[in-house]
């Protein structure tokens, strides 16, 4: 007798006999699958059949209807009967039906989405009442309408008949549509659910097979859109394969186990719960096999047999590759996830640990008061140990996401359209610098396409390439856009050391951010580390300075708040907003002024913005200068951010003054303002300066009308120049000469004040980088190499201003060590390098003296080959002297030794790449080879600058965007982005006349170096206050100090014969001035100067001095050395003179750089002095071997 294994409730009623109903479940799903498998063979049988008679009779009744001529003359059918027309109408409407059941079943619009989705949830859901109904018996006696999962089930099948039926009609070949897995699984779960509504029964069968619908899952999260990397769908589709078929083959063994093998009348059944099928399974297919649970029915071991070789095969393939697949995943491929209340920037580009170290030490450093940033980082590629530790320690600002700022996939996990702006880091060190900076440009191009408002801030190599940014239709530079040109403001930095020695080194600390070091030691590391940690700000003034001008304000703040305000931010009229530095004392304070402060640290600069003049004018602490109670005018909050925050305004690119400019912003001085007879007699048809008068100009000049050789450069009056000693070859990559030589050709140079600048190095090299300096005056070139001392010597080194040495093949090296090797070797050389006493030049004075025996009408006294002796005023020890400022009745007349009898006190600055190279540069230091670069003795010094001090400015430049334009005026010598606008059309500097407009642009100040030997600031030199000489020299001369050049050993109590110098950056009001001291200085532009031939000195001359060697700069040396010189350097110096003086006018005109329509000045000669002429008449016996000095005519 059957076993009665199914509960009978008296509520349902079923068979008393506890008979099984199995098989009415599956034979409705067998009919139903079969029953349709054989109608469709049928009707394709049919029409198969119907096909072949129609073809047949078709071309029966065709011949026919040609037989009879049915057809048209032209050859052209007749119209179809009206039969035809039904059966292509009816076949219209067949093919409507179709396609709209496809385009609902389509996930290409949105309903077929919605319905996709839903019918994959809905399965899902099936396959949880499945796993609910598994731990009831097999077959049960159920009440439908009291059941309430079985209601639910009913549902869920009721809406999968419906989309069935849609599949089938949008299905081409009906065939393979009945043969599909989906429809499989729907003919076995859907049936046996009429059927059990129908018997109030109901068998858990088949309805396992749902889960084979997980199958489907990659295809779901692919079209909502959250898949999309073959990565990531590869992985879903193992994973739901692995899992659809493991729950699947459970089902299988829970109901066979449950139920028993049929011909042993179900006997042999054993009572196991879907999940422990789930283990046993597990366990089979990774070959384990722990045996508590197994199969004891015949069908069950049957199917385990067939599934443990499937199963182990599935499991031995996917789970490896699944596990690979998750273990590749990228570790940082989220998403940002903005904090509100918090900005937050992307950086992107050249992510290493030496930029992203570099970057964060600068950016979040302390003295930037509270940055409330959060970092973003975006590469590429994964960061090593070493970053990633990096980015672990800075957890709480920085986060880091691997991607590509060119795919906007990953611009939209970093929130780029959010972000308050995006940084581009770019590889200083790369071999090819015009390849790294088009990929920075493809980002820029990539990032704005996405997002064009974003505000971008980028490095670049090469100063070429900035015009590329200017095709960007959505690139700004008035809404914050900027491009970091390291070539350009390195070469700038080292153009500048050769006007001031050390100034590189102080503007690089100015806006680096360093912490102060204190040092107890009386040493020069106590004053240099003190000037370190000063950095520059910018802060709103107070309405208490509304009407000062700017030297009483800067006073103000340096003599009362401890500040040093060095600039301002104007606005004119028209609301422009310029840039200006130390405009002079013709210009008021108006509301609402930015000021650009120098000082240790943010909090400080508030005391400009608190300061208030009825509370605070008799408080002498500057700490105890905070907000007080007054009213104020807050107008300016409203159209400003506050201080340290990036603003996005406009800007202009420099101190200049444009002809829309109001008037009050010229200077209208009677002592500076040239007199109306030079105006009128100006010629406006000679160019003379660029179309922007911000630099001198000159007519294209071939490169081989420049060149000299080792014999013509020997024989040249060659002093007080800058030599450029350049590495390079036909296969190296450029790295901008112009921008050396552009500030050195700033119009606010007197024509007479250039220096000669004379390239040393490969000819193949200098011509590539010819097309860019054909336009500047005073420029030659000596081809050969700075290895070479007689090319040294050639070219007078011991004589120079400066010596600049650059290598244009350092990234060539793939060892950073051997990256500087020719910079050293040639700084080693140098400074090895022995030289004879040079003979002073007798300089003209400042009324243009000519002494006797000179006759410039003579063309035998010309200089040879137009080659001009400088005419700046140097000492014996070569030390800068503004004469122009001197006490009346001093001498003008100076006769110059210069004592520059080794390489080492020749003056030098060194680019270098690596910089822990610095250590080879100076073998008497003592730094450590670990030590930063901005403690080495080297760069404290001025003589060494490394382009990774210039990583600082991006930051610096993100806080404030004007800090930027400030350090580009002050190092190119005025470049606009006007300027750039026509470099990048033209590709060169275009000639402009002489207009009231453009001679305005050369108003503008520049860096000096003032000299306390001698002149109106001696009495300061010796031991007076570095804040008395602030106040002098601003209210008599509107020159603003900002710094000193110190001798490295003056603090020292015993003399030393050390000539290395240091730079000390704002010292305080009370520091102690020695007379070898050099004060950099913000100096006017002297109209005069031209006229009176008085050189104020602009240019670092040496840090030879000491107090051994020094000598008045208003007194003529002793000439008794020069007698006793041996014979043969007697000889060797006539024979110079006499080929000098035999060489033709026509080989003399060639050569020479000074305009040919110079303007003839008057030169008065007045009665000289008697002790004047005695000194003449002293230096006469020496004067006649000295090369002949021609007086160049000033041009404007």
């Amino acid at each position: 007798m059957d076993a009665l294994i199914i509960p009978v409730t008296m509520e349902v009623p079923c068979d008393s006999r506890g008979q099984r109903m199995w098989w009415a479940f599956l034979a409705s799903s067998m009919v139903t699958f079969f029953g349709g498998l054989f109608i469709i063979l049928l009707w394709r049988t049919l029409k198969y059949l119907w096909t072949v008679c129609c073809h047949c009779g078709g071309k029966t009744k065709e011949a026919q209807k040609i037989n009879n001529g049915s057809s048209q003359a032209d050859g052209t059918l007749k119209p179809v009967d009206e039969k035809e027309e039904a059966v292509a109408a009816e076949v219209g409407w067949m093919t409507s039906v179709k396609d709209w059941a496809g385009v609902m079943i389509s996930a290409q619009t949105l309903t077929g989405r919605v319905l996709v989705v839903l019918v994959f949830a809905l399965s899902i859901g099936a396959l949880v009442i499945y796993f609910i109904d598994s731990s009831n018996p097999i077959e049960s006696c159920q009440n439908f309408y009291k059941d309430f999962t079985l209601q639910i089930d009913m549902a869920f099948n009721v809406f999968f008949l419906l989309y069935f039926g849609l599949r089938f009609i949008a299905a081409n070949d009906k065939l393979w549509f009945w043969l599909e897995v989906n429809s499989v699984v729907d003919f076995f779960t859907v049936p046996p659910v009429f059927v059990s509504v129908y018997l109030n029964r109901s068998w858990l069968g088949l309805r396992f097979l749902r889960a084979l619908r997980l199958i489907q899952f990659s295809e779901i999260l692919q079209f909502l859109n959250i898949l999309k990397t073959s990565n990531s769908i590869k992985l879903v589709n193992l994973l739901s394969i692995f899992i659809s078929t493991w729950l699947t083959a459970a089902g299988f063994i829970h109901l066979v186990e449950n139920s028993g093998d049929p011909w042993e009348n179900f006997q042999n059944n054993q009572a196991l719960t879907y999940w422990e099928c789930v283990y046993l399974l597990m366990v089979t297919m990774s070959t384990v096999g722990y045996g508590d649970v197994y199969a004891k029915t015949t069908l069950g071991r049957l199917f385990m047999v067939f599934f443990i070789l499937g199963g182990l095969a599935m499991f031995a393939s996917y789970v490896p590759e699944i596990i690979e697949l998750i273990g590749n995943r990228k570790k940082y491929g989220g998403s940002y996830s903005a904090v509100s209340g918090r900005k937050h920037i992307v950086v992107c580009g050249h992510i290493t640990l030496e930029s992203v170290s570099n970057f964060l030490k600068d950016f979040l450093h302390k003295d930037r008061d509270d940055v409330n940033v959060e970092i973003v980082f975006l590469h590429n590629i994964s960061p090593n140990l070493e970053l990633e530790a990096l980015f672990k320690r800075h957890f709480t600002q920085v986060e880091f996401y691997q991607g590509s700022v060119l795919n906007p996939h990953d611009l939209a996990r970093v929130k780029i359209e959010s972000a308050d702006a995006c940084l581009i880091l770019a590889n200083k060190y790369c071999a090819d610098p015009d390849a790294e900076d088009a990929s920075n440009i493809m980002r820029v191009i990539s990032i704005k396409n996405y997002h064009p408002k974003i505000r971008i801030i980028t490095q670049m190599l090469q100063y070429h390439n900035k015009a590329h940014l200017l095709n960007i239709p959505s690139w700004n530079w008035k809404e914050g856009d900027d491009a970091i040109c390291l070539a350009e403001l390195k070469l700038g930095f080292i153009a500048q050391s050769c006007l001031a020695q050390g100034l590189s080194t102080m503007l690089a600390n100015l806006f680096s951010m360093r912490s102060f070091i204190k040092i107890e030691e009386d040493t020069w590391q106590k004053y240099y580390l003190e000037g370190v940690s000063n950095e520059m700000y910018t802060e709103y003034l107070s309405s208490a300075f509304v009407g000062l001008s700017f030297p009483t304000v800067c006073e103000l703040c340096f003599v009362k708040l401890k500040l040093l305000m060095i600039a301002i931010e104007y606005k004119s009229a028209n609301r422009e907003s310029r840039i200006l530095i130390n405009p002079g004392n013709h210009l008021k304070i108006q509301e609402g002024t930015l000021g650009f402060f120098i000082a240790s640290d943010a909090k400080e600069v508030k005391r400009a913005f608190f300061y208030c003049k009825a509370c605070h004018d008799d408080i002498t602490d500057p700490k105890r200068i905070k907000k007080c109670g007054c009213k104020r005018l807050i107008y300016f909050e409203d159209e400003q951010p506050s201080t340290l925050s990036p603003k996005k305004k406009q800007r202009n690119g420099g101190m200049r003054n444009s002809p829309n400019s109001s008037p009050k912003l010229m200077r209208h001085d009677p002592l500076l303002i040239p007199g109306n007879d030079q105006i009128d007699n100006m010629d406006s048809n000679v160019k003379k300066y660029d179309s922007t008068g911000m630099f001198h100009w000159c007519a294209a000049k071939e490169i081989e009308k420049v060149i000299l050789t080792r014999s013509e450069a020997a024989m040249t009056v060659l002093s007080g120049h800058v030599v450029v000693c350049i590495f390079g070859d036909v296969s190296s990559a450029l790295i901008g000469l112009r921008n050396l030589v552009m500030p050195l050709r700033a119009s606010n140079f007197h024509y007479h004040e250039l220096k000669h600048i004379v390239f040393v190095g490969s000819i193949e090299y200098l011509k590539r980088e010819w097309e860019t300096l054909h336009n500047f005056p005073k420029v030659s070139i000596l081809p050969g190499t700075p290895l070479s001392r007689a090319d040294l010597r050639a070219v007078n080194i011991n004589l120079c201003d400066m010596c600049v040495i650059l290598s244009a093949n350092q990234n060539n090296i793939d060892d950073t060590s051997l990256q500087d090797k020719e910079c050293i070797l040639a700084s080693l050389n140098i400074k090895s390098m022995q030289f004879d006493d040079s003979i002073g030049v007798l300089q003209a004075n400042s009324q243009g003296f000519t002494p006797p025996g000179m006759d410039r009408s003579s063309p035998d006294n010309s200089p040879v080959h137009g080659m001009l002796r400088q005419p700046s005023i140097t000492t014996g020890v070569n030390i800068p002297i503004i004469t122009e400022l001197a006490k009346p009745g001093k001498l003008p007349l100076v006769s110059v030794n210069q004592e520059k009898n080794s390489g080492t006190h020749i003056l030098m600055i060194t680019e270098l790449v690596n910089d822990t190279n610095v250590q080879f540069l100076d073998q008497d230091d003592d730094d450590d080879p670990d030590t930063e670069l901005y403690l080495t003795q080297p760069f404290a010094c001025g003589t060494a600058f490394a382009v990774s001090v210039l990583d600082s400015l991006m930051s610096a430049t993100y806080f404030n965007d004007n800090i930027l334009t400030l350090i580009r005026t002050l190092v190119t010598g005025g470049a606009t982005p006007e300027l750039e606008a026509l470099i990048a059309e033209e590709n060169a500097l275009r000639g402009g006349y002489s207009t009231p407009q453009t001679l305005a642009n050369r108003d503008r100040c520049r860096v000096a170096q003032l000299a306390l030997l001698d002149g109106p600031f001696a009495d300061l030199g010796d031991g007076g206050c570095y804040g008395d000489l602030f106040c002098k020299a601003l209210k008599t001369y509107n020159m603003l100090c900002f710094g000193i050049y110190r001798l490295r050993d003056a603090h020292l109590s015993t003399p030393s014969q050390c000539t290395k110098r240091y730079v000390i950056t704002n010292p305080p009001y009370e520091f102690e001035l020695v007379p070898t001291d050099l004060i950099f200085c913000l100096m006017q532009f002297d109209h005069n100067a031209g006229q009176s031939r008085a050189s104020l000195s602009h240019s670092s001359h040496s840090s030879q001095s000491s107090s051994k060697k020094s000598s008045s700069v208003h007194s003529i040396p002793s000439t008794a050395n020069r007698q006793n010189r041996p014979k043969s350097r007697e000889s060797r110096d006539k024979q110079n003179a006499t080929r000098m003086n035999r060489m033709g006018q026509a080989e003399k005109k060639w050569f020479t750089d000074e305009p040919d329509n110079a303007y003839p000045r008057n030169i008065q000669i007045k009665p000289m002095s008697t002790h004047m002429a005695n000194q003449i008449n002293q230096y006469k016996s020496t004067s006649s071997l000295i090369p002949p000095i021609r007086e160049v005519e000033d041009e404007c």
